[in-house]
């Protein structure tokens, strides 16, 4: 009671510390991938709010009052700066905000041989995600040091899935008669730079791109010249566009999954082990 009557009045003068009203940690993800990465290492003494809801898409999210509330009163809000604007916007300079952008190399987008705009789609890399798992573990012990052995050790846990995966990955992809992949959007590039592949997306960062009839045409010779089999598209996102050009030039079309949605007992490892088995198949990897 006497925690509880705190919270409150922590809550009412505007001066959240970030515990809810049995102690835990509170902590709010931006996206699905981070919620993962914060449950895992938070285990039992945080509560993990993700700002998506299930099969939502990520990267537009519009945050309701409650949400905007629900981050300016967390301890921790797990984010990347520049990959959803109004997250951005309703954490402002507040302090609880943990970028994986300034615990993660970020790099450009390269696409059909172009560079464009950053890649955030970071967490597509398992190596990437160690370094984002460690860090998390040292700010939830800054924030609940009682508590610091325990978080650090579950990072050292969810590394060593993350090792299994990246290990997945580069024993899926070896001897393969091809390394180029057309996806439907341009998500796969830190996944591509760690194993070796060349990634050509129908649309842009943002799977909300309209590809012109010019792009699809494009996209279509350079799948026809690199003998590519296999379109992919994904789970959240209409196939229509990447089944137009699959049908131009007669591949089949499989998901490539960009890990920003679940559904029922998927998570993040069972995602990413189907995604190194359907790149395992489409490239004719030994």
């Amino acid at each position: 009671m006497r925690r509880a009557r705190l919270c409150l009045l922590l809550l009412l003068t505007g001066c959240s510390a970030g515990l809810a009203h049995d102690g835990k940690v509170q902590v709010v993800a931006s996206a699905y991938p981070f919620a993962w990465l914060a449950q895992r290492v938070g285990g039992p003494t945080v509560d993990v709010t993700d700002l998506v809801p299930p099969g939502a898409e990520p990267h537009d999210v519009e945050l309701s009052p409650q949400q905007v509330g629900l981050v300016s009163q967390a301890a921790v809000v797990v984010y990347l700066h520049g990959f959803q604007p109004s997250v951005d916007d309703a954490l402002g300079s507040g302090k609880q905000g943990f970028d994986l952008g300034t615990v993660v190399t970020q790099q450009p987008l390269t696409t059909g041989g172009e560079q464009t705009s950053k890649d955030p789609h970071i967490w597509l890399d398992p190596v990437r995600m160690e370094a984002a798992a460690d860090a998390l573990a040292d700010r939830l012990a800054a924030k609940d040091p009682s508590h610091a052995a325990d978080y650090r050790a579950r990072a050292a846990a969810v590394n060593k899935d993350l090792k299994a995966v990246d290990l997945l990955f580069r024993s899926d992809l070896t001897g393969c008669a091809r390394h180029e992949i057309v996806t439907s959007h341009s998500a796969f590039g830190y996944l591509g730079a760690r194993y070796g592949l060349v990634q050509l997306g129908i649309t842009g960062v943002s799977p909300d791109e309209e590809p012109t009839p010019r792009k699809i045409v494009e996209v279509a010779q350079y799948a026809k010249a690199h003998h590519v089999t296999t379109i992919f598209f994904e789970s959240l996102v209409d196939p229509k566009v990447a089944k137009t050009v699959a049908a131009e030039i007669g591949a089949k079309t499989a998901v490539l999954d960009p890990v920003e949605g679940v559904h029922g007992s998927d998570d993040y490892l069972s995602v990413q082990r189907r995604n190194a088995a359907a790149l395992h198949t489409a490239l004719g990897c030994a």
